[in-house]
């Protein structure tokens, strides 16, 4: 490729798929080591894979990166996908900056609900795939049948006869090897990245006025907003007067002030970039994702980037419990809105809506992952807030109620597959696909978004926390009719103070409890799930009363039976639409929409 005749290095544009703790990092930390762009040099860059704590702590992509690994006269820019069907609206963009992908497959588990997610959008963009069958040195390993697993699940995907002539390469990330044959001798990483050179096209150098689409956005405290995206057509140059192409159609004169290219684990700041690469580009006011940098004089559009619509919603408001402001730094609704509205700027597959009260909104998600990954971030910002129960979002379809469906994939032991379709049977669940691998059974649903709410606790309970559960929206089908949801009742606090052991230990049989001896708790806080259908109020900071007739350790020892902790997503699945979830940067709580215990009564009088 050549550029104002100078010599230019080949470029190579990969995005990498995989499910998580399929090994999709540790192989990409391998290749930047070989290619001598080592660890230490974090220290000095902005984007790495997996950088945010969330996504360390969870193990899953959450945001894409770029990076970019120098191999021979190569530059191959690697897009580190989200997996999770939640962060689809991420997906479905940076996928249009690559012209090729790496499927990671694990050579045990093979192809995955997360993997299929990503996937299916690549081959729906004509890209062309590399499969990497990774951990091949699992002592379970399955190679050969995992490849067939492949093949059937790119037919399925409807993937074009030269998609589905694809490379093999087979590796371990956690030693840093790939070979072309499991016979081959193991060294290194090498006959993989003389297969992504090999297979993988150049991007394609359109001559003409320039064009280039913004992707995703990254902001800075000193510049603002940072466009990041890929040059379509012709040279973008720093300085240079360009259109900008708004969504909607409107047209707005603009230069770049800065503009960066990635080199290795950070970035370079340089005067122009060619046809085919990816940049970050500075200064550029009102820049949106979706955008498109055009010629000032002859501006033409790119086609829109399609994101996917949300389907669950929950109701955001100010925390008014009487704990209120204890933890947090960030507690009113003013606070509350510039932040849910400062998140739009580069979350596209979230809507926020103002409601009736000037202290909630109304924020829409692609499920329950993507608005607990939003939530998570905003309390460990210092935000006090609290939610309420998530609600789908219904469609008309050709005049009749419609719903969005699930795919729902559960691996389970032999023994306990029977409980789990019984219980996914009892939320609208459709049986799909039944299979074995190796000792665990392989199950798949189609099941109505409402009937996964608290099913994910109630098939581990049943499996004694053996299932490995994933989820992925599938389509919108009609209604499919009433789903029961949680049949059993909570425990409620009377009064507010510290808890105590002796009135936990007496309580036990009438349910389990969310609160260890010592908690403090308020009045109208949900500190337990009741064995039966109806609430129960407790005064859970009762002592024992001791008298001169009877010592403190005459009897019996209290054993109390650990208390249940819920995640923020248990939270959220476990509430009915009485109920709250308060988060503050310390405490995760569950409480009553009405803490007064009339008021309450007055509330479910009214809605029989």
């Amino acid at each position: 490729m050549k550029m104002l005749g100078e010599d230019v290095q080949e470029i190579r544009n990969i995005a990498i798929i995989a499910h998580v703790d399929h090994g999709k990092t540790t192989l990409v930390d391998q290749m930047l080591q070989q290619c001598h762009i080592f660890r230490k040099n974090q220290v000095v860059q902005e984007r790495i894979l997996d950088s945010n704590d969330l996504e360390r702590e969870r193990g899953i992509t959450i945001l894409s990166k770029n990076i970019s690994i120098p191999f021979k006269d190569t530059k191959i820019n690697v897009i580190d996908t989200p997996g999770h069907s939640d962060f689809g609206g991420e997906v479905e963009r940076v996928l249009k900056m690559a012209d090729g992908v790496v499927l990671l497959v694990d050579a045990f588990e093979g192809p995955m609900p997360q993997t299929r997610f990503v996937l299916e959008k690549a081959l729906h963009l004509h890209l062309i795939p590399i499969v990497v069958i990774n951990k091949v040195d699992r002592p379970d390993n399955r190679p050969e049948e995992v490849l067939d697993e492949v093949y059937d699940l790119f037919i399925e995907l409807d993937a074009s006869e030269n998609q589905l002539d694809f490379p093999v390469v087979y590796a371990s990330g956690r030693d840093g090897w790939a070979v072309n044959q499991l016979e081959d001798d193991r060294e290194n990483l090498v006959p993989l990245l003389d297969t992504i050179i090999d297979h993988i096209p150049a991007p394609p150098v359109n001559d003409g006025t320039v064009q280039m689409q913004i992707t995703s956005l990254d902001y800075s405290d000193y510049v603002g907003r940072i466009g990041i995206g890929r040059v379509f057509r012709g040279t973008l140059r720093a300085n240079e007067q360009l259109s900008l192409i708004k969504r909607d159609g409107s047209i707005i004169k603009s230069k770049i002030k800065q503009l960066f290219i990635f080199e290795g684990l950070g970035r370079q700041e340089v005067s122009e970039v060619q046809c085919g690469d990816i940049c970050a580009v500075v200064g550029v006011g009102g820049i949106d994702i979706g955008d498109t940098l055009a010629d000032a004089e002859n501006p033409e559009p790119m086609p829109i980037v399609a994101i996917d619509e949300p389907t669950i919603s929950m109701n955001f408001s100010v925390n008014n419990s009487p704990f209120h402001g204890k933890e947090g730094q960030y507690v009113t609704s003013r606070q509350l809105r510039d932040r849910l509205f400062k998140e739009l700027e580069h979350n596209v597959a979230l809507r926020v809506q103002e409601t009736s009260s000037p202290d909630s909104y109304k924020v829409s998600g692609r499920g329950i992952l993507h608005l607990s990954i939003l939530i998570e971030n905003m309390r460990r910002e210092g935000y006090e807030l609290q939610i309420g129960a998530p609600k789908v979002i219904y469609k008309e379809i050709d005049g009749k109620k419609s719903e969005p469906i699930e795919i729902l994939v559960v691996d389970v032991p032999a023994e306990g597959a029977g409980k789990v379709i019984e219980i996914v049977g009892r939320k609208r669940g459709e049986m799909i696909k039944m299979e074995s691998k190796g000792s665990m059974n392989h199950l798949e649903f189609h099941i109505p978004s409402r009937g996964l709410m608290g099913l994910r606790n109630r098939i581990l309970t049943a499996t004694q926390g053996e299932a490995v559960i994933h989820h992925q929206f599938y389509q919108y089908e009609f209604f499919k009719g009433s789903v029961p949801q949680r049949l059993t009742g909570t425990i409620i606090s009377m009064a507010e103070g510290p808890s105590t052991g002796y009135t936990i230990d007496a309580l036990q049989d009438r349910g389990r409890f969310f609160i260890d001896p010592g908690t403090i708790v308020y009045t109208g806080q949900i500190i337990g799930e009741s064995n039966k259908d109806i609430d129960l109020e407790v005064n859970v900071q009762k002592g024992k009363k001791l008298s001169n007739m009877r010592s403190s350790g005459a009897d019996k020892a209290i054993k109390i039976a650990p208390a249940t902790k819920f995640t923020l997503e248990e939270s959220l699945e476990f509430i009915k639409d009485d109920e709250l979830v308060e988060v503050t940067p310390e405490s995760i709580r569950l409480r009553k929409l009405y803490l007064d215990p009339h008021e309450r009564k007055r509330f479910n009088l009214n809605k029989l």
